[in-house]
C-alpha cells in the first residue's frame, strides 16, 4: 500500500524574519493570505498532523486542513537560546553556538540535538509508514530537514545544506519499507 506524504512547512513568523530561534509565535499577517493562496493548489489528504505549536495551527487552519497535532512534529526544544538572534547567540555562547552547528549529538542549549531531533521524526514515519493515503504533516523547517535525512539515509552532517523555506511542500512515497522523495508538479 503506497503512502503519500507532503510535509508542509509554516507560515512565516517575525522570528524567521530576524533570524531568532523561535518561541510558540503567530504567523505574520502576509503569511496567512500566503497560505490561503496555497491552499488551491494541495491535493486532497487523507490525514493531517500538526505541531503542537500557534504557527503550525495557524497555518493548517488557513490551508483550511483538519488536523490532528503530534507532539512528534514539534520545533526542535532550543532550550535557553529561544527568543534569542544568532547573532547574540554567537556573541554570548560562540562556543556552544560552533559545537551545535558541527556536532549534530550537541546540545549547548540545554534542549534537543539535532539527532534527537531526527529520532522522533523517523519514529514518526515509520508509525505511518504502511497507513496509505495521502497524509499532510504541517510542521518546522528543522523538522522536514531531518525527514529529507532519514528519507536518503543521509548523514546528520548533511542537515546545514537543507533550506527549507516558509510554506515550503516536500514530497514523499513509502512503498511500506521506505520512503523516498518526490519530484514533480502539484
Amino acid at each position: 500500500m503506497m503512502t503519500r506524504l507532503t510535509w508542509i512547512c509554516h507560515g512565516a513568523t517575525a522570528a524567521n524574519r530576524g533570524a531568532r530561534f523561535p518561541l510558540d509565535e503567530p504567523l505574520e499577517e502576509a503569511a496567512f493570505q500566503e497560505t490561503v493562496a496555497l491552499a488551491q493548489s494541495l491535493q486532497r489528504s487523507d490525514r493531517a498532523f500538526v505541531s503542537p505549536t500557534l504557527r503550525t495551527r495557524q497555518t493548517a487552519e488557513a490551508l483550511g486542513v483538519p488536523f490532528t497535532v503530534s507532539a512528534a512534529l514539534a520545533e526542535c526544544d532550543y532550550g535557553y537560546w529561544n527568543g534569542q538572534s544568532m547573532a547574540g547567540i554567537q556573541d554570548s555562547d560562540p562556543d556552544g553556538l560552533t559545537a551545535w552547528l558541527a556536532t549534530p549529538d550537541e546540545a549547548p542549549h540545554g534542549g534537543e540535538s539535532i539527532a534527537m531531533v531526527r529520532a522522533r521524526v523517523e519514529e514518526w514515519m515509520e508509525t505511518h509508514s504502511g497507513t496509505g493515503g495521502h497524509i499532510i504533516a504541517i510542521t518546522h523547517a528543522t523538522v522536514i530537514r531531518t525527514a529529507v535525512l532519514a528519507a536518503l539515509q543521509a548523514p546528520l552532517s548533511s542537515f546545514w545544506r537543507i533550506d527549507i523555506e516558509p510554506l515550503s511542500l516536500v514530497r514523499m512515497t513509502c512503498n511500506g519499507t521506505r520512503w523516498s522523495l518526490r519530484f514533480g508538479a502539484a
